[in-house]
C-alpha cells in the first residue's frame, strides 16, 4: 500500500470530524437561542465544553498511551459523540442541557487532539509534512461552514442534528480503515505522566502561550457578536469564518515548504506579533467588512501558531507519552484558555463593547509574545532539541 493510500482514511477522518466541529462552533449558540435560552444561559452551556476538555483531554490521552492505540480511543469517542449528541439535542431545560452537554463534550473534545496526534506520528513515520495531513481538517471546516449554513438557513436551525450525525457517522466509518501507530515499549504508568507535568520547559511554554491562546479563544467566541455590533448580518459571520479557515488550510498545506527553515519558537513569536497587530486593528474597526477583509490573518496567526506550538511540544515529550502530552497541550489551548477567554471576554464585550475587548486582546497577546521571545533566548527554549536528540 502506498503512503498516499494509507493516509487517505486519516485525511477523511480529519475532514469529517472538523465538519462536525463547524456545526457546533458556528450554530450551537443559534440553536440554543431557538430553544429559548438567553445570552447568559448560552454562555454557561458554551463554557461546559472547555471545562470538560480539561478533564477529558488528559484522561483519553492517558488511555491512548496506556493501551498503545490512538485508533481504538478515537473510535470509542466517536461512538460516544453519536450517542450523546442525540440525547443532548433532546434536552429542554437549562440544567439538563448543561449536564448532558458535559457528557457530550467529554467524548467530543479529545477527538481533534487524538486525530492531530495520530497525524503528527504518521507524518514522522512516513517523512511527510504534518501540515499537509492536517489541512484536510481545515477543508472540512470551511466546506461545512458554507454548505451547512446554506442548508440550515433554508430548513431551520432545529434540524442541525441531521448534518451533525451525517458527518459524525462518516468519521466513524473511516476509522475502521485507519492505520494505528506502533509504540514499542511497556504500557505507561501514572508516574510516567507526572514526568510531563514536572518538565519545566513544558509547563513554562504552556503558561506563556496561554497569553496568545486566551485571545484566540476569546475571538472564537465573540467575533460573531462583534460583527453584529458593527452592523453585520449572520451571513457575514459565515463569510468571516470561511475566509479565515481557507487561509488556515493554505498555511497547513504549504507547511512543508516553509516550516523547517527555522526553530519552531521563531514561528510562534512571528504568529504572536501578527496576533497583536490583528487584534489592535480589529479593535479600531468601524465596519464589519474591515473584519472580513482582515480575516486572511487567521491563517497566518492561528495556522502558524498552532503548527509551531504542536511541533515544539512533540519535541519536548518522549514518544511513549506523545498522546498524553498532546492532550495536556489541547486541554490548555482549548480548555483553560477557552474558559478564561469566554468569561473575561463576555464581561468585557457586555460592559465596554467589542472595540475595547479586541484592544485588550492586543495588549495580552503582546505580553505573551515578549514572554515567548525571552523563553526562546533562555536555555529552556533550547531543551526541546536536546530531548529530540536523545530519543
Amino acid at each position: 500500500m502506498s503512503n498516499q493510500q494509507s493516509l487517505t482514511p486519516l485525511k477523511m477522518l480529519l475532514f469529517a470530524f472538523h465538519a462536525t466541529n463547524t456545526i457546533i462552533l458556528s450554530y450551537l449558540p443559534l440553536y440554543l437561542k431557538y430553544k429559548g435560552l438567553d445570552g447568559n444561559e448560552i454562555g454557561y452551556v458554551l463554557a461546559v465544553g472547555p471545562l470538560a476538555a480539561i478533564f477529558a483531554q488528559p484522561f483519553w490521552g492517558y488511555m491512548s498511551d496506556k493501551y498503545k492505540t490512538v485508533k481504538r480511543v478515537i473510535q470509542v469517542c466517536i461512538i460516544g459523540l453519536l450517542i450523546t449528541s442525540i440525547i443532548f439535542f433532546q434536552m429542554e431545560t437549562l440544567i439538563a442541557i448543561i449536564l448532558m452537554g458535559a457528557i457530550f463534550y467529554f467524548f467530543v473534545t479529545p477527538i481533534g487532539a487524538l486525530g492531530d496526534s495520530l497525524a503528527q506520528r504518521r507524518a514522522d513515520e512516513l517523512g511527510v509534512s504534518f501540515g499537509k495531513i492536517r489541512w484536510w481538517g481545515s477543508v472540512g471546516f470551511a466546506t461545512s461552514s458554507l454548505i451547512i449554513g446554506e442548508i440550515l438557513t433554508r430548513v431551520g436551525i432545529q434540524y442541525m442534528i441531521i448534518p451533525y450525525l451525517f458527518f459524525g457517522a462518516l468519521a466513524l466509518l473511516v476509522t475502521f480503515r485507519l492505520t494505528d501507530v506502533k509504540v514499542e515499549s511497556d504500557p505507561i504508568q501514572l508516574k510516567d505522566v507526572s514526568a510531563i507535568v514536572k518538565s519545566k520547559p513544558f509547563v513554562i511554554f504552556l503558561l506563556f502561550i496561554m497569553f496568545l491562546s486566551i485571545t484566540h479563544r476569546a475571538n472564537d467566541s465573540f467575533i460573531g457578536l462583534y460583527i453584529e455590533q458593527l452592523g453585520g448580518s449572520e451571513g457575514l459571520v459565515g463569510s468571516a469564518w470561511f475566509v479565515g479557515v481557507v487561509t488556515e488550510a493554505v498555511v497547513f498545506a504549504s507547511a512543508g515548504f516553509w516550516f523547517r527553515k527555522y526553530h519552531p519558537l521563531v514561528f510562534v513569536i512571528i504568529a504572536g506579533v501578527l496576533y497583536s497587530i490583528r487584534w489592535f486593528i480589529y479593535g479600531a474597526a468601524d465596519s464589519p467588512y474591515q473584519i472580513i477583509g482582515l480575516q486572511f490573518l487567521h491563517g497566518l496567526t492561528f495556522g502558524v501558531f498552532y503548527l509551531a506550538s504542536f511541533n515544539y511540544i512533540s519535541r519536548l515529550i518522549p514518544k511513549l507519552l506523545q498522546s498524553t502530552g498532546h492532550l495536556v497541550f489541547f486541554a490548555t489551548f482549548f480548555g483553560l484558555s477557552g474558559i478564561i477567554g469566554s468569561l473575561v471576554g463576555g464581561a468585557l464585550i457586555d460592559s465596554y463593547g467589542g472595540g475595547t475587548l479586541y484592544t485588550g486582546m492586543g495588549i495580552v497577546s503582546s505580553i505573551g509574545t515578549v514572554l515567548i521571545f525571552i523563553y526562546h533566548i533562555l536555555p529552556y527554549g533550547k531543551e526541546a532539541y536536546v530531548h529530540d536528540q536523545e530519543r
